[in-house]
């Protein structure tokens, strides 16, 4: 069985052993089962509950390991359980948090928690990280983590072990030491397998990775994220405009972005953000929700428009009205296909103005090609449940002008969104529907008006 299959089986368990024990056990019962998960999984399960399982459950939670799961659940999740957290145990959550994480937990701290939270701590702990909490957190420099080990090139292996083993601990995800001058400049990057597997007598500068390059601090996380793929990369360094060293970012912050565009793209689509609680009051849902109905309404009643300027031809063909949602329809998937292969490009910077007018004709094309087979489909089936090859023809006909103009919108749209700063995933399906919509409306009962009245 794949090892996604197994971890989705077992986060349903835990879900019901959770459910279970909230309806049925006891409160020794509810904490054992707590305590013997990992901070993810609590994270997991805490936005998978009811607001008031969710305090039951929180309530069992020790201080030690709240801040790694605020770090881990979606903002309006977290926000809730802010509050009802005794400040004292807030500020024992940061005691043992990594300072990217630490940095994630103070961008959703409100005030005057924060204050407190930031006077608890030491003086160059605070002053490093009000540094940090001054990037962007969808950039590199918001991203990175300040537990970082460096070491000069002009001192041996052995020297490097010796120091390692004096530190007794690694910050987590270390695969690489960082080789920096006195300056801090990054000059290249040693892996731990080169220490431990070269002669202890050879200088860091004959091991290490002198073609290593810093990630910029401003680069964006998405940018950050196809970079760690490309180059599969497990941690990089991340530096100043002048090459100074100013942190590192690793892998689990990397997935962490992945997960998060991949919400957010499914989430924008529907108009949703990917930060909200799905056990949200009703009231708050519906209300937000409320705003992309009425988005949609508009287009629906552009849609309608369209129809009414047929009223005649609908009331002496009848038919029509029963037909012509095929042609939307088919307008329709046949656009979301293009659309979302384009957003998807877009989001992989695999799509740019270098390529798009090649991608263009190609989608035409394919527009082409399908409109042609499954207008002949359609037209047969047509002509002869209404024993009328005229109608069929025009169904095909408008079945073909609608899924070329489709395959037109859905790699326009993304790419025209993209162009003036709208997010394509959250943009771009409602326009497409209401373009596939009017075209297709209009194409079948346009060409019915001209050639069958």
């Amino acid at each position: 069985m794949p090892s996604s299959t197994v971890n989705q089986e077992h986060n349903k368990n835990l879900l019901t052993q959770i459910t279970e024990l909230l309806e049925k056990g006891t409160q020794i019962e509810i904490r054992n089962l707590v305590h013997s998960l990992y901070p993810a999984e609590t994270a997991n399960i805490l936005e998978s509950l009811e607001i008031e399982q969710r305090e039951k459950i929180w309530r069992v939670i020790p201080p030690s390991v709240m801040g790694e799961i605020l770090v881990r659940v979606g903002t309006e999740v977290g926000q809730g359980l802010l509050k009802i957290t005794d400040r004292r145990d807030l500020i024992k959550a940061t005691e043992n948090l990594e300072s990217d994480d630490m940095v994630d937990l103070l961008h959703v701290l409100p005030e005057p928690l924060l204050s407190e939270v930031m006077e608890s701590m030491g003086v160059h702990e605070r002053n490093r990280l009000e540094t940090t909490l001054a990037y962007d957190d969808h950039t590199a420099g918001g991203l990175m983590s300040l537990d970082v080990l460096t070491i000069r090139p002009d001192v041996t292996l052995d020297v490097v072990m010796r120091y390692l083993h004096k530190r007794g601990a690694i910050p987590d995800s270390t695969d690489s030491l960082i080789v920096v001058d006195r300056s801090d400049h990054l000059l290249g990057i040693l892996s731990l397998s080169d220490v431990l597997t070269n002669e202890p007598h050879t200088k860091v500068a004959d091991a290490m990775d002198a073609r290593a390059r810093g990630i910029s601090y401003q680069m964006p996380a998405h940018e950050v994220a196809m970079l760690f793929e490309q180059r599969q990369m497990l941690s990089a360094p991340v530096v100043s405009e002048n090459g100074r060293l100013m942190g590192r970012i690793t892998i689990d912050d990397v997935v962490g972005i992945i997960r998060e565009e991949a919400d957010h793209t499914i989430m924008s689509m529907a108009g949703l953000d990917e930060e909200q609680d799905m056990f949200a009051p009703v009231m708050t849902s519906a209300s937000r929700r409320a705003v992309w109905l009425g988005v949609n309404l508009v287009t629906a009643f552009l849609a309608s428009w369209v129809i009414g300027l047929f009223e005649a031809t609908l009331e002496e063909i009848v038919a029509l009205a029963v037909l012509m949602p095929i042609v939307a329809s088919m307008g329709g998937i046949a656009g979301s296909q293009t659309l979302t292969l384009v957003v998807r490009g877009l989001a992989l910077r695999q799509v740019s103005h270098a390529n798009a007018t090649q991608l263009l004709v190609k989608e035409m094309s394919v527009g082409v090609v399908n409109g042609v087979l499954w207008a002949l489909v359609v037209a047969v089936i047509a002509s002869v449940w209404f024993q009328d090859m005229d109608l069929g023809l025009l169904l095909g006909a408008a079945m073909v002008i609608n899924l070329v103009c489709a395959a037109v919108a859905g790699a326009s749209i993304p790419l025209i969104l993209d162009k003036i700063g709208i997010d394509p995933a959250l943009a771009g399906g409602v326009l497409l529907t209401t373009v596939t919509d009017c075209i297709g409306f209009m194409a079948f009962l346009g060409l019915a008006t001209i050639f069958l009245m």
